[in-house]
């Protein structure tokens, strides 16, 4: 009896198993194997999310803290998030809030008030026109993104998306189930896709591009110029674009942000931005950011969220109001810190010989080319750390393994010494 409920189950749950059950049908006495109550384990866990990989990133900066607890001086260039606090005037809007007792839910879309500033802000920044009603709230631009892919892509669709990539963007389109199609970007081209590596990439499955400007890990800006070509390919072909524009506040030198839809009704009716509060305003916990869609992708985005998350915590969206409505001169206090840090690090890693990296025109990353020196990112990172107390991301985590990542949103003094020991150890390699 006890082995018959053991094959009803593996029936249920194992296709691979049930073969072998039903094939082999042994008889009562058999004993059954020892794997079974593993594969009855593993059953619980969907097939779709077993495939997926655990965060990189996430696990850098984890084994970086665990080790600093230990007593250990490690330079962490890990952080994918401003070191610097919330400006006050937001905490302040916040606490006003929970003080007043705002603490109830919103729209699942989020409050109007704040639809109404991203509204006001994509219109004054961007160029854009969005109603509130187009425009939905979501918990942080890693779920905006997300929700976006998912109101959009389903089986048998592809999406491509450019390399080196930020690390979730692979996974959100295989839980979606799509498929992801990369296109390997080169140092020479600025790590930024050509028209003609886009065109190659396209099948009559694809169904979405995107791009990621300024870009998490390389730095790179897309110009007008360069986005109107992609723009033109899109549109010709009926493509969404999911433009990404969460670090579109952190640019240098004379570069500029253009946000793709700003170019016209037609992309526009093909966009989807992403947007947030995480790196302008250094607001990473406070978990907001936000959609801007056509029509029907936005009715789709709401649908999932109110059946999902719903809206992000009702307090941080009134201090998120309060960034959008208040002095923007926090931002480019943080900005001007950013570029210091930038200049600094662009000098130290010019003199390194067996090193090589593009310029990074915003966000707040170097993605250093560590090729020359034989050994792929993993045990590159892995021994950095171990040997000289240093934190990077192997590059493997965004498609490029002969690279490692530096975040610069660490203060110049790990910097400086961060880069010393990052110069020693690649004298010895």
């Amino acid at each position: 009896m006890e082995l018959c409920r053991a094959a009803i189950v593996v029936k249920i749950h194992c296709r691979k198993l049930r073969l072998f059950v039903d094939n082999a049908r042994p008889p009562l006495s058999y004993n059954v194997p020892d794997f079974f109550p593993i594969t009855f384990l593993m059953s619980f866990v969907s097939s779709k999310i077993a495939e997926l990989s655990p965060s990189i990133t996430l696990a850098v900066t984890s084994q970086a803290a665990k080790m600093k607890k230990e007593g250990i001086d490690v330079c962490s260039f890990g952080a994918g998030e401003p070191d610097m606090d919330t400006p006050q005037h937001i905490k302040d809007a916040c606490l006003k809030a929970l003080a007043e007792g705002k603490t109830k839910y919103t729209a699942s879309s989020g409050l109007l008030e704040l639809r109404e500033a991203i509204s006001d802000k994509l219109k004054a920044d961007n160029g854009l026109n969005y109603s509130p009603d187009l425009i939905s709230v979501n918990c942080g631009a890693k779920h905006s993104c997300y929700n976006a892919i998912l109101a959009s892509c389903g089986l048998g669709d592809e999406v491509i998306i450019p390399a080196p990539y930020w690390t979730s963007y692979p996974d959100m389109v295989r839980i979606a189930g799509a498929t992801p199609v990369f296109v390997q970007t080169t140092m020479e081209s600025g790590y930024k896709m050509t028209p003609e590596q886009f065109e190659e990439a396209m099948s009559p499955a694809t169904k979405m591009v995107i791009l990621n400007s300024p870009s998490n890990p390389t730095g790179a800006v897309y110009s007008s110029a360069e986005l109107e070509k992609i723009a033109e390919i899109a549109t010709s072909e009926d493509i969404l674009i999911l433009s990404d524009e969460i670090y579109e506040k952190l640019v240098y030198d004379e570069t500029e942000h253009v946000s793709i839809a700003s170019l016209g009704k037609e992309v526009q009716d093909l966009t989807i931005v992403v947007n947030g509060f995480s790196k302008a305003y250094s607001m990473t916990g406070w978990r907001i950011g936000y959609t801007a869609a056509p029509r029907k992708i936005a009715d789709a985005i709401d649908t999932i969220q109110s059946h999902t998350t719903s809206a992000p915590a009702t307090f941080a969206q009134y201090g998120a109001i309060a960034a959008y409505r208040g002095d923007q001169q926090v931002i480019e206090d943080m900005r001007q810190e950013f570029d210091l840090r930038r200049g600094y690090m662009l000098g130290r890693f010019s003199k390194i010989n067996n090193v090589s990296i593009v310029e990074p025109k915003g966000a707040f990353y170097f993605l250093v080319n560590i090729g020359r020196m034989g050994i792929n990112s993993m045990n590159f990172a892995e021994k950095l750390l171990s040997r000289m107390h240093v934190a990077v991301v192997p590059g493997i985590a965004f498609g490029e393994d002969e690279t490692v990542r530096f975040s610069y949103a660490c203060s110049l003094d790990v910097i400086k010494k961060g880069l010393d020991r990052f110069e020693e150890f690649c004298r010895s390699h």
